[in-house]
């Protein structure tokens, strides 16, 4: 309990808001792996209208003030995806999840790698668009 808090806050939430904040930080970056979203919806927890209802509440995290502290990024495209009931419902199944991997994978394995050709592609463009010097 920090200073600023009664003990009839932490009562109400069960943990202080430090606590609140860091589980739920936690809890969202779970969201960044699929074999975990797999794991929630194999559980049936997506079946649960207060667990959909908390992971809609989770979409603050998108805020600039809260998202510099993601570190996977992949965990508020997750977090938006699980807005959409059939992306809930396709998680349940193997295959689907090993497909998501796997999307997941290359993003991570191409995405350097073509943001490095655009700022080139964006260079030469500019770079040809300038009037020659001669």
């Amino acid at each position: 309990m920090t200073s600023s808090q009664s003990p009839r806050d932490v009562q109400d939430v069960g943990c202080s808001d430090e606590e609140r904040f860091q589980l739920e930080l936690e809890f969202v970056q779970c969201l960044a792996n699929p074999h975990y979203v797999n794991h929630l919806a194999q559980n049936r927890y997506f079946e649960d209208p207060a667990f959909v209802n908390y992971l809609h509440y989770l979409l603050y995290w998108k805020q600039p003030k809260y998202a510099k502290y993601i570190v996977y990024p992949h965990a508020l495209f997750f977090l938006d995806a699980l807005q959409d009931p059939e992306f809930r419902r396709a998680m349940v199944h193997s295959d689907f999840k090993e497909f998501v991997h796997k999307q997941q994978y290359f993003y991570w394995r191409f995405h350097q790698e073509n943001v490095a050709k655009e700022v080139l592609a964006k260079a030469h463009k500019k770079a040809a668009m300038e009037p020659s010097h001669t």
